[in-house]
């Protein structure tokens, strides 16, 4: 799951991305509104984390231009004045919900992920391919009710495929949303991860999840 934050106090900016990136999220940063919308349209994003006082141009211009645009990414404004003014200027320019600093990670977190189920129609239920089952909240993945331990990529590229299952998923997709704009690795990266994920989870099963799509890409589905 891949967010774009863009707030012009770099500290803050760091604090949201460090926070962001701990729970697994792709983050990329920008710290002003000029090159906000050139972004979210190169790049498929979840949610947009969005600060109203930038320079060069504000949140609400920003928000104004990306649904003029027909970017319908959700949008989490941030601002450190509570004017109902202002509340009603960024809900009725195209955001989806409102955050006055100062706040807590924990509470910006909580919108964020709402916003996300909300948008992609998310069920709050565990995430369930064959049987194999995700839990978003408590973030426990089984199989067949055994306890798989994941690493936080592995999680997060799990979580992914499995939101898509029986798509096909190229390794520029999976990259894009697991993974942020400064990476800069292996150019098998996924393959990588995506057989790490395969002995943990496949092993030992009397069907694969997980398959190889040759020349396309990956996809997790159910065998009939």
């Amino acid at each position: 799951m891949r967010i774009l934050v863009i707030e012009d106090d770099r500290k803050v900016a760091g604090f949201l991305a460090k926070g962001l990136r701990e729970e697994n999220y792709a983050v990329d940063l920008l710290h002003d509104g000029r090159d906000a919308v050139y972004q979210a349209e190169l790049n498929q994003y979840d949610v947009i984390i969005l600060d109203i006082m930038l320079p060069v141009k504000s949140g609400f211009d920003v928000c104004r231009e990306l649904r003029g645009r027909g970017i319908l990414t959700p949008v989490l404004m941030l601002t450190a004045r509570d004017a109902l003014e202002d509340k009603i200027t960024g809900l009725t320019g195209g955001a989806d919900d409102y955050l006055i600093k100062p706040f807590s990670f924990q509470e910006l977190l909580a919108r964020a992920r709402a916003l996300m189920r909300r948008d992609k129609d998310y069920k709050t239920g565990s995430l369930e391919v064959g049987d194999l089952s995700l839990d978003p909240v408590s973030r426990i993945v089984t199989r067949g009710g055994r306890v798989i331990r994941l690493t936080g990529r592995e999680y997060a590229l799990l979580e992914y495929m499995m939101r898509n299952q029986g798509r096909i998923l190229s390794q520029t997709d999976i990259i894009e949303h697991v993974w942020d704009r400064n990476y800069d690795g292996l150019s098998n990266i996924v393959n990588v991860y995506l057989n790490r994920l395969r002995e943990k989870i496949d092993r030992n099963s009397e069907c694969c999840l997980i398959k190889t799509i040759r020349g396309h890409g990956y996809t997790i589905e159910c065998p009939e």
